[in-house]
């Protein structure tokens, strides 16, 4: 999870000079920056080195970053008016700094023999920082709109989900070999509140995605009460975090689906026993299912030791060959 980003030095050095939108919409940074971690680790795919806020932006909303602050959209959601004047432009065309990435990308890694992942914001987490505007913890703005403004929350949802899935199929035409799905705040939610209010446009961003005939990967943190309403809003990966066993996430999702996870990210913090001890036994546990991912629960931390990051994938390739 986020391969590439803050804990590299190779990337920080790319920031000493420019800010993150600006890498991310230069296809030949953008590219440099997905295949650092490439160069740098053993691992099995690379992700395209992108975020999923810029599609807010060719909807008509103004993103910044902000230093120490994070995104900000300065003209956030707030109003049925605001919510029916979003457009819906088409991807191929509004994110083609992007799709050019992807396809510079797939030129380098090809000749390793390693897949490319393209991925999207999903509707419910697209729909936090345009209505919040900014981080909020207690998504107070959002949850209004979600309970007292029904026409607003469908129209905007609806939105969401239909340029999300248009810009999944765009990657995927780019030259994206699995796509995944987002949904970082969708734990935030009760179960009863994400299948009325979440769940429909959450499948339609996968209805749309499934034209790509490729693998779909739903993520999402902090869900582990409602697993079986994140396997049913669609994905042919489930990624689940570290907050419950591996083989009792299996256990709910049952067979049909493979399971990408679940090591704390902070464990790549533990001296080299501790970490060994906790990657061996999510392989332990998983060694016999048929299709597994092993990934991190949520994003890799800024001041993550690199030589804990190598040292487990070649662990992992190791203790899987054997």
């Amino acid at each position: 999870m986020r391969q590439a980003g803050r804990y590299m030095q190779e990337y920080q050095n790319i920031r000493n000079n420019y800010d993150i939108l600006e890498i991310i919409k230069s296809p030949n940074l953008a590219t440099e920056v997905t295949l650092q971690p490439i160069k740098a680790y053993e691992l099995d795919a690379a992700i395209i080195f992108a975020d999923i806020l810029p599609i807010l932006e060719t909807m008509g909303l103004k993103l910044e970053f902000i230093e120490n602050e994070g995104p900000v959209i300065h003209n956030p959601i707030r109003s049925l008016e605001d919510a029916v004047s979003l457009e819906i432009p088409e991807p191929i065309n509004s994110m083609e700094f992007t799709l050019k990435a992807i396809k510079i990308s797939r030129k380098c890694l090809d000749e390793r023999g390693i897949p490319l992942i393209g991925f999207s914001g999903a509707p419910f987490t697209l729909a936090y920082y345009a209505v919040e505007g900014r981080a909020n913890k207690n998504k107070l703005k959002l949850k209004s709109i979600m309970y007292s403004q029904p026409e607003t929350w469908h129209i905007l949802m609806s939105k969401l989900a239909e340029l999300s899935g248009k810009y999944l199929l765009a990657q995927a035409k780019a030259g994206a070999q699995v796509l995944q799905v987002f949904d970082s705040w969708a734990g935030d939610l009760s179960p009863q509140d994400y299948r009325e209010y979440v769940k429909p446009y959450t499948q339609r961003v996968f209805e749309i995605a499934k034209a790509a005939n490729l693998p779909l990967i739903h993520f999402t943190t902090n869900t582990n009460g409602m697993l079986t309403d994140i396997r049913d809003a669609g994905g042919d990966i489930i990624s689940v975090d570290w907050r419950i066993d591996i083989d009792k996430a299996a256990e709910i999702l049952g067979d049909n689906v493979i399971l990408q996870g679940n090591l704390d990210p902070a464990a790549l913090y533990a001296p080299w026993p501790e970490l060994e001890k906790r990657t061996r036994y999510i392989l332990d546990k998983m060694m016999d299912r048929k299709g597994f991912i092993f990934n991190l629960g949520h994003g890799i931390l800024k001041t993550t030791p690199t030589k804990n990051v190598k040292r487990m994938v070649n662990f992992i390739h190791e203790y899987t060959s054997r």
